[in-house]
């Protein structure tokens, strides 16, 4: 039987799940948070509004990204057919699940979600071991523990009353995945394309002082979902920033100015540093800057910036086409870019938060949309015949 072609390959229906899923979780936040809807949901709706964002969103746009990438990493035949179309369902069951776990009961809703991820791990891991590829084990280990964070966030959701330490935990692990596998494609694209236009000054190749970045950057994050409010969790966040910095500097950012589907890249790898820096004086000068506005530099900003940039990147190459930018790339990126920019200075516009936060949110998730509507018919079906 032949393959659907929306199912020939992770990304594609994936990416526009995720997509959907990064917009939603705004767009009904948004009413929740003004009190015009209540989702039938055991979750607050707060936790309701980050689950779908980190354990629907972002984990769909991983399981695209992974699934699609491992057959480069392997050698062997992508992920597609019924395989990945009982991924999808799980997915879509999961969704469904903790959106009306209300009704289903915590229990079974935290079953029925779990059920993607673990699979999830179980495909990327058969992968990976059959082809020996153990070197890229470390990015199935990590998406492994953004399930372990699936499950704590349901449990401290129901023993505590809210979800921070998983939380926390889930925020940096995603950012460990932006650090690990960002720090390969960010140089690695911007080199080929300095390379084709024969520019001399090309990024630097990966060293210690990559290596000491990652490695101070994952204290951070492990000291700041433990003891989010220590001095020495500040500490080590800082020095991580500054060798994040460091080490984005060292990847000639500035000279793909003209590509905005590359220097989209850079921008969103760039909030990490600032996302460390800013994280690290909310904990030392909360009246400075508002821990929530700097957690959002990484929610928003990273998250936002980087999964637009690989979609679009990754959607346009898979599909023959050129990786090249237009209108509606550049429409999208300003999107999410004035999105993240407004999240981060709403608490200081005093009386006019609440307008602050629609008007932001509304930016953010119009850039997904915006991704859907323009990539759908690329994602999801054969290019026209001419």
């Amino acid at each position: 039987m032949t393959t659907p072609y929306w199912l020939s390959g992770g990304f594609r229906p994936f990416f526009l799940l995720g997509a959907l899923a990064m917009a939603g979780s705004v767009l009904a936040w948004i009413p929740v948070y003004l009190g015009g809807l209540e989702i039938p949901t055991a979750l607050s709706g707060r936790d309701w509004h980050v689950h779908t964002m980190l354990f629907g969103g972002v984990m769909a746009i991983i399981a695209g990204f992974s699934l699609t990438a491992v057959s480069n990493w392997t050698g062997r035949s992508p992920v597609a057919g019924r395989e990945l179309l009982i991924l999808v369902l799980l997915w879509l069951a999961g969704r469904m699940a903790v959106s009306t776990s209300a009704l289903l009961g915590a229990d079974a809703a935290m079953v029925v979600d779990l059920a993607f991820p673990i699979s999830l791990v179980a495909v990327l891991a058969r992968e990976v071991v059959a082809a020996r590829n153990y070197r890229n084990l470390r990015v199935v280990a990590v998406v492994a523990a953004l399930g372990l964070a699936d499950v704590a966030f349901h449990l401290e959701a129901r023993l505590v009353g809210a979800a921070d330490y998983s939380l926390r935990a889930a925020v940096a692990l995603v950012l460990v995945l932006v650090l690990l596998i960002g720090g390969r494609i960010v140089p690695a694209f911007t080199r080929n394309w300095l390379a084709a236009r024969k520019v001399t000054e090309l990024p630097a190749a990966f060293s210690r002082l990559d290596m000491a970045s990652m490695v101070v950057c994952g204290l951070g994050l492990a000291a700041w979902t433990t003891f989010p409010e220590a001095r020495g969790t500040a500490v080590l966040l800082g020095f991580g920033g500054v060798l994040a910095a460091i080490r984005i500097g060292r990847w000639k950012g500035l000279a793909t100015r003209s590509e905005p589907l590359l220097l989209v890249l850079h921008i969103g790898f760039a909030t990490i540093p600032l996302g460390f820096i800013a994280v690290a004086v909310s904990i030392v000068a909360p009246a400075l800057i508002d821990p929530v506005a700097a957690v959002h530099l990484w929610t928003v900003g990273t998250f936002g910036a980087m999964t637009l940039a690989v979609m679009t990147r990754a959607s346009r190459g898979h599909s023959g086409r050129p990786l090249v930018a237009g209108r509606l790339e550049v429409a999208i990126f300003a999107l999410v870019l004035v999105g993240s920019a407004a999240r981060v200075v709403v608490p200081y516009v005093g009386g006019w938060m609440t307008h602050g936060l629609a008007c932001a949110g509304l930016a953010w998730a119009m850039a997904y949309l915006l991704f859907a509507a323009g990539y759908g018919r690329m994602l999801l079906l054969p290019a026209r015949q001419t």
